[in-house]
């Protein structure tokens, strides 16, 4: 048997070495420690997976106005890459490089606070607005998001109260400056279908919409972390704007890619309610953010949505999807999430 004091001086080692991996696995916020069970439980491999980069389709929004044949064109190659790949990239979309960057600084600004400020204080002055990290509900590494994120509905962003906040009216300015973006989208895209509606801009309204900031901080554990986890998205149009840093990939014919970069491009991907609205003339795809070991990496999302009550029935016949509201399909989804992991989505909703 081992004496007492070999015994001590062995805890001793090991408490120390358990404090330095600790230390060096230290993060804002704190991802490592929270979920360390889930990765004593589950032996990952530390290894980079090789992915094929590609670049989205690049469409040139100002091609609009440069003549009939031309504006048509650009339609329907918009149209062709949200049917083949579910994503594509715009740029002269209007949004100015300025408010860009005065975005992604004052998104820099309050990611860098204190974790323990983010978690307890409306940091950003929004009576609604949630701050998420991690993924609470994960069993296992596949369902850790490593990542934190300020979810803001569009509802209070108008309120003038706070015009002395320097990141609430830039936030303001960009909310209002890519939810006409969103809807111009989404009208052309309608148009190429051969209708003419009201629809979106009655029913995505600033009560319905809502941004996403996000931060995907280092992660030394693992290459096989997801920043976010592979899901699709649950509403219409998502308009992202992201650093150079890289790391999205989507998934096309079967095979993860990765997305190149463009420091000049907005990225817009179709969500679950746009491919059911159109009868699956539009794609909804799985995507995914990978970690990166040494870099952090910031993105912003929009999200065009609907009311809760909002009927989603498809304008083509016959009919591939049932009709369904917003909230319904919300609901579904949730309840997937709790009793099954994941979301199940469209699916669901099959005639």
């Amino acid at each position: 048997m081992m004496d007492s004091s070999k015994q001590s001086l062995l805890n001793s080692q090991k408490d120390m070495s358990e404090q330095v991996y600790e230390k060096n696995q230290e993060s804002d916020p704190p991802l490592h420690k929270t979920y360390r069970t889930l990765f004593e439980k589950q032996q990952m491999e530390n290894h980079d997976v090789i992915v094929e980069e590609h670049e989205l389709p690049l469409i040139d929004l100002h091609i609009l106005k440069a003549g009939r044949q031309e504006r048509e064109k650009c339609i329907r190659n918009m149209a062709k890459a949200s049917s083949e790949w579910g994503f594509f990239q715009v740029v002269n979309h209007g949004i100015s490089t300025d408010l860009l960057k005065r975005m992604s600084n004052e998104q820099a600004k309050v990611f860098r606070q204190p974790f323990e400020k983010k978690a307890k204080e409306k940091l950003l002055d929004f009576s609604l607005e949630t701050y998420r990290w991690g993924a609470p509900s994960a069993t296992n590494l596949q369902q850790l998001s490593w990542s934190e994120a300020f979810h803001i509905p569009l509802a209070k962003c108008s309120d003038s109260s706070y015009s002395d906040n320097t990141l609430r009216r830039t936030i303001n300015e960009y909310a209002a400056a890519v939810s006409d973006l969103a809807q111009q989208l989404a009208q052309l895209l309608t148009e190429n279908l051969g209708f003419r509606t009201s629809y979106f801009a009655q029913n995505c309204g600033p009560s319905s919409c809502y941004l996403r900031l996000n931060r995907y901080p280092p992660c030394p554990v693992s290459s096989e972390v997801c920043g976010l986890i592979s899901h699709t998205d649950s509403d219409f149009l998502t308009i992202l704007h992201q650093d150079q840093v890289g790391g999205l990939q989507l998934k096309k014919d079967g095979k993860w890619i990765t997305v190149k970069p463009n420091q000049k491009a907005l990225i817009v991907n179709i969500g679950d309610l746009f491919q059911a609205w159109s009868n699956d003339a539009y794609k909804s795809v799985e995507h995914r953010v990978m970690t990166n070991r040494k870099v952090e990496r910031f993105s912003v999302a929009f999200f065009l949505c609907p009311s809760y009550d909002t009927i989603i029935e498809t304008c083509r016949r016959p009919a591939i999807y049932r009709k369904f509201t917003f909230e319904e399909f919300r609901q579904q989804v949730q309840e997937d999430v709790r009793s099954m992991g994941h979301k199940i989505g469209l699916p669901r909703f099959l005639v």
